[in-house]
Parts: structure tokens; C-alpha cells; sequence
């Protein structure tokens, strides 16, 4: 399946200005009749953004910052976290979708709509019309152009079948700025969209962009300073007092984790990467793309999406305790107080929102101290060669690729050459066999997924296949959708920098902090669920951004304390 811009043919920008006329609930206020009625007439005015918008909207997710580390944290936060903590608090945002991974994250938070819709629906899938041997395709890649292995993939956007933010105020204001920095590709790529005036990750040591893109003095100076430091290494980061009963080993055969604290031997790229060292490189980026960009210096607002992975590399490389994230998040906290004092000093009027991709469980070495039995790691009996063999007893088919998946959880595919009824058979052994097995809590197969209702009314309550519905579509997803009960890690064995993950359609993976901040607006906490695919509808209220009705899956929220007055009047 080649690789390619997933728009209508009439999803320019000409027509996406002409959408923007249509009613929307959450808009600030009704937009202008863009239509002239006679040629002899003159152009009606073009919108305006409502006129307290702020220049510049500073989206950012913390990679893996789940809504259990925000609050068992926060009392400890004193640069930017701290911050935010005074703006508007939602602790219990959610990521509401099955397949909590980082792609199908972040391409919910500027499009407001959840992976069903943006059709990233994991950070891998599997397209068996691929012309290689592996089929397996990354959310962020041009499989057309790629080489036989998908690792060596060339980045592309093409998979995002809906427009950001980003790209929607772009569409409207040409003048706008859509600009995005992360520390990997994926999340860049998935908050900016298709249409980004600069956008940059980190790759093999040094910040790149997309293929054909020349990279700005600012990024040529960064990756020079970067390379200085990789080339001389780093100490140890200091231990807080706070952090200290965080330190202790647990041992993971022939290594152990928990009391690390990330010093860097010379050259050491993953060693940086795996550090919160990546996170102040990125906002010292973002700070100078800002510059560069002459972000928030134009009448009309300005998108600058930063993606922090950090977190994320240190969740499934040490867990959720231990020293390291101990220290991860007071580094983090304190980078990003720098940064909004760069902004600050700038003099700029920016609006932030802060969320993440998905949550993170911690390794379950760690959680059976912590006396949580029911935590353990999945046997090898549910990965794709031990389904395969069970399906095949079952029906007599070759065992021979019969089950494909990316995983012991996740989307699980049947070998496409089957006829129908051997397909109807081993469809049929399939979910007996994962049902059987005491480590799934469901298996529901596309046909069902596809019959269900779309999911409705507050995302704690969803049952498990609305969480599935939500992260379904039917081009990409498995034949079957595989959910393990709650606790069951889906790693079989412990690797050096592999030892917890998330993905599953529990709450621990689905639930993420969102905090707005603006400078002067009143603080509040709201604790009722709201979803990440609010956000967009939100930040669009907030300046004035029209939108046609049903782009979004989400709503707008108040950010005025009660008064309506970000959300505007609703019908």
C-alpha cells in the first residue's frame, strides 16, 4: 500500500476555509458568511481570530507522563509543572482509546479525534500488500520508499488522515506558523500534520526533519552543541533529598534498575536519549525555533507542538519508580520552567496545554515487592508462532505465518491468502483459543468491533470494546483485537532498556493530566473525566478558530472558571 495524503480531493485549503463557516458549538463567536453573493460585489471580510486570542499556542505532551505520576509528583514540582498546576487542572484526562502507544496518542491531541478517525491506530501495524518481506509498517513512514527493512523507513505523515490544528489555522490565516520539535519522529509528525512550516526529532545523535527539508541555522547549531556533549560525556545528575527511598535495586537477572542517575559515557547516544537530557535539548530547540520562526510576532496565532520523550525512554527502560524517574521528572519540571521564562523574556502572549501520549505501568519485578500479585509478565503461549501452532491443530491449516501480530497484545491478523471459510474456521479457533487463555480479558474479532456503537458519555465508563471501537479502523486494524487483564505486562522477558511498557486498555494507560495555562487566567481544578480529543476543540474556542460541525470527537472545555467564556454560547 503506497504511502499518501489521505484528503478528499477537495481538502485544500480553499475548502477548508469554506468549512470553517459552518456552525461549530464550541466556537467563540458565529463566523462571517465567506460566500459572495455577486460577483460585483466585493469579498466579505476575512475571519478574524477573536481578539483576545493569545499569538501563540504552546501545545506540549510529556511522553508516558500518566496521570499517577502527575500526582504522586506534584507536591515536589517548582519550575514549569508548578506553573501549569495553577492554571486550569484536569488530573483525570484521558487518552480514552484500546490502543494507548504513543502514534495513536499524540494524533489525538490537535485533531480531536480519537485513532478510529485519524486511522493510527498503533505504532505499528501489519499490511500484508506491502512489497517486502517484513510486513510490518510504522505509523510515521512512506512504506513506498522504504528499504526491505522497516527500520530503515523514510518518515512521512501520509498515514494521519485528518488535519491538525495546526493545519487548520494555516488553511484560514496563510500568515500563521505550524511548527513542531519532539524527540522522536512520530510524535512530531502526528501533532504538526501534514503542513508544518519547520518540524524536527532526534535521530541517531543529532535533531533532522523530513526528507528533502534543509535544516535551519538554529538546528545546524543545536546539533553542534549536542555533538560536544556526546563527544565529552556527562556526570551523574544529583539525587534530590526527595528521591531517596525511591533507591533501590531490583534485580532483573543480569542486571538491575532502580538507582541509576544517567551518567553519560562519551558517545553514549542512547544513554542521552534515555535521559532527561533529550527533553532540555528539545526545549532548547523549540525555544530557538521560536526565534527563528518569529513565533507569536504576527497578527494571527501560531502553533509550536513539543513532544518530550523522555519520560517515556526512561518508563520502559527503569519502570515508573526508582531513582531515575524520580529524577526525570524534577529535571523535566525544571527544564520547562526554563523554557516558559524564555518565553517570558520574549515578551510573547502564548496559551500552553500540557498533556501526554498515554500512561506507563510499572515492571512487575518491582510491583510484587510492592505486593501487587496480580502483576506479571505474558507467557509466550499468546505471541503470533505459538497462536499460529494452536490454530493450525485446530483446523488443519499451515501453521506457517497463519497468525500475525506485532506482540502478545494488540492487533492480531490472519494470513490473508486463506480462503473464506479456512479464514471463517481459523477466525473461529483463534479467539477460542486467546478466550481459554487465563491472561486475556477479551478478544473481540473486527466484524464485532465494527457492529458495535461509536462509544459515548464519560470514558471511565466505557466497557472494553467501546475501547476498541475508539482505536478500530477497519483498513489498518487486526482481524481480531487482544486485551489482556489488567496487570499482565505485555513483555515476556526483561532487556536492558526494555523492562515496562504500556498499551493496554486499562485506566493506568489511559488516564493523562491536562493543564491549560495562561498568564492572568484564574486557577482551577475540575476532577471529572474529560479526553485528550478535547483539547483541539478548546484551543480552536480560544482564538476564535471556526470549525465545521462534527470535525471533532471532542468538546470544548471552559476555561474560565464557569463563566463560558472560552467555550462562547451554546446552542
Amino acid at each position: 500500500m503506497a504511502s499518501r495524503m489521505f484528503f478528499p480531493a477537495a481538502f485544500g485549503a480553499a475548502a477548508l476555509v469554506a468549512a470553517f463557516a459552518l456552525p461549530q458549538a464550541c466556537a467563540a463567536r458565529p463566523a462571517p458568511h465567506l460566500v459572495a453573493k455577486a460577483a460585483a460585489k466585493p469579498a466579505p471580510p476575512a475571519v478574524q481570530p477573536a481578539p483576545n486570542a493569545p499569538k501563540l499556542i504552546v501545545a506540549i505532551s510529556i511522553d508516558q507522563f500518566s496521570a499517577d505520576l502527575f500526582a504522586q509528583y506534584r507536591s515536589h514540582f517548582t519550575g514549569g509543572l508548578a506553573r501549569l498546576a495553577s492554571g486550569a487542572v484536569f488530573p483525570s484526562g484521558y487518552q480514552s482509546h484500546a490502543a494507548t502507544e504513543t502514534c495513536p496518542g499524540h494524533s489525538t491531541i490537535l485533531t480531536g479525534v480519537h485513532p478510529a478517525r485519524t486511522g493510527i491506530i498503533a505504532n505499528t501495524w501489519i499490511d500484508q500488500s506491502v512489497g517486502r518481506a517484513k510486513k510490518t509498517v510504522y505509523c510515521a513512514e512512506d512504506e513506498a520508499k522504504s528499504a526491505a527493512d522497516p527500520k530503515d523507513y523514510v518518515a512521512s505523515v501520509g498515514h494521519l488522515l485528518v488535519p491538525t490544528l495546526g493545519e487548520r489555522i494555516k488553511a484560514l490565516w496563510p500568515t500563521s506558523r505550524n511548527v513542531a520539535v519532539s524527540g522522536k519522529d512520530r510524535a512530531a509528525l502526528m501533532m504538526g500534520g501534514h503542513d508544518t512550516d519547520a518540524v524536527y526529532w532526534w535521530k541517531n545523535g543529532a535533531y533532522t526533519s523530513l526528507d528533502g527539508r534543509t535544516l535551519t541555522p538554529a538546528v545546524v547549531n543545536e546539533n553542534k552543541a549536542l555533538a560536544e556533549v556526546l563527544g565529552a560525556g556527562a556526570p551523574e545528575f544529583p539525587l534530590p533529598d526527595w528521591c531517596s527511598a525511591k533507591a533501590r535495586a531490583v534485580p532483573l537477572g543480569a542486571f538491575s534498575v532502580g538507582t541509576g542517575r544517567f551518567a553519560l559515557a562519551p558517545g553514549d547516544k542512547n544513554g542521552f536519549r534515555a535521559s532527561p537530557r533529550i527533553d532540555r535539548a528539545t526545549l532548547d530547540l523549540a525555544t530557538e525555533m521560536v526565534d527563528e520562526e518569529k513565533l507569536g510576532k504576527a497578527a494571527t496565532p501560531d502553533v509550536l507542538s513539543v513532544s518530550l520523550s523522555a519520560t517515556d525512554y526512561v518508563g520502559h527502560g527503569y519502570g515508573t519508580e526508582g531513582t531515575e524517574m524520580c529524577i526525570q521528572l524534577q529535571q523535566l519540571d525544571l527544564a520547562l520552567g526554563d523554557f516558559f521564562i524564555a518565553l517570558d523574556q520574549r515578551g510573547i502572549d502564548y496559551a500552553v496545554v500540557l498533556t501526554a501520549d498515554h500512561g506507563g505501568f510499572d515492571m512487575p519485578e518491582r510491583l510484587d515487592e510492592q505486593a501487587l500479585t496480580a502483576a506479571h509478565r505474558v507467557s509466550k503461549t499468546l505471541l503470533p508462532e505459538a497462536l499460529s501452532a494452536a490454530v493450525a491443530a485446530k483446523t488443519g491449516l499451515d501453521a506457517k505465518d497463519l497468525v500475525l501480530s506485532d506482540g502478545a497484545s494488540g492487533d492480531i491478523w490472519l494470513r490473508r491468502d486463506l480462503a473464506p471459510a479456512d479464514k471463517a474456521r481459523a477466525l473461529e479457533a483463534l479467539k477460542a483459543e486467546l478466550l481459554a487463555n487465563p491472561e486475556v480479558a477479551a478478544a473481540f474479532t473486527a466484524d464485532e468491533i465494527t457492529a458495535a456503537p461509536a462509544p459515548s458519555g464519560s470514558p471511565e465508563t466505557w466497557s472494553l470494546i467501546d475501547r476498541a471501537k475508539a482505536s478500530f479502523y477497519r483498513p489498518r486494524s487486526g482481524d481480531v483485537v487482544l486485551m489482556l487483564k489488567r496487570g499482565v505486562v505485555p513483555i515476556p522477558s526483561p532487556a536492558p532498556g526494555y523492562v515496562a511498557t504500556h498499551g493496554s486498555p486499562w485506566d493506568y494507560d489511559r488516564r493523562v493530566p491536562m493543564l491549560f495555562w495562561r498568564k492572568g487566567m484564574t486557577g482551577f481544578e475540575q476532577p471529572s473525566p474529560v479526553e485528550t480529543v478535547d483539547i483541539a476543540p478548546t484551543l480552536a474556542a480560544l482564538i476564535g478558530l471556526p470549525v465545521p460541525a462534527g470535525a471533532f470527537d471532542g468538546r470544548c472545555l471552559d476555561l474560565d472558571a464557569g463563566t463560558g467564556d472560552t467555550c462562547g454560547a451554546r446552542p
